[in-house]
């Protein structure tokens, strides 16, 4: 049987979604695999260390990546490249990432930097609140319970 795996973009994973992804698989037996640029203070045998180099991160959790895997990631362009490998994506902020709207978060996401390039301003991300980090356990949970297969 696949060992069952959770792999963390650890580069821009808040503190409270690692705890809280490496608590729950701890609690169900799965592997809590972290990658971060050398950059981040992040050790232990299952954390994967590569060059700082932009992108590194998301290619090398990319090529690990295999089905069945959950992959915690806020990056849209990885949560891509996950899907088509046939493994979950979720974001710290517990938005699950599937097939059929992957697409539209891809055009989403174009469009605001478009904008960006064009003198527009965006607005960042909120403050991380207690609701995340239930949003983000419950996603995580579920994700888990379907065994991180896809249907």
């Amino acid at each position: 049987m696949k060992e069952k795996r959770v792999l963390i973009d650890a580069d821009a994973c808040p503190r409270q979604a690692l705890a809280i992804a490496r608590t729950l698989c701890a609690e169900r037996g799965w592997r809590c695999i972290t990658f971060a640029s050398f950059n981040h203070q992040l050790t232990g045998a299952d954390h994967v260390t590569v060059d700082a180099g932009p992108q590194a991160v998301d290619m090398k959790l990319a090529n690990e990546a295999e089905r069945g895997d959950i992959v915690v990631t806020q990056d849209i362009g990885l949560a891509a490249l996950i899907l088509g490998k046939r493994a979950k994506a979720v974001s710290p902020h517990g938005t699950i990432f599937h097939s059929e709207r992957i697409a539209f978060h891809l055009e989403e996401r174009n469009e605001k930097a478009r904008y960006r390039r064009g003198g527009g301003r965006t607005t960042g991300p909120a403050a991380r609140s207690a609701q995340d980090d239930e949003r983000f356990a419950e996603a995580l949970r579920a994700l888990m319970d379907d065994g991180g297969e896809i249907g």
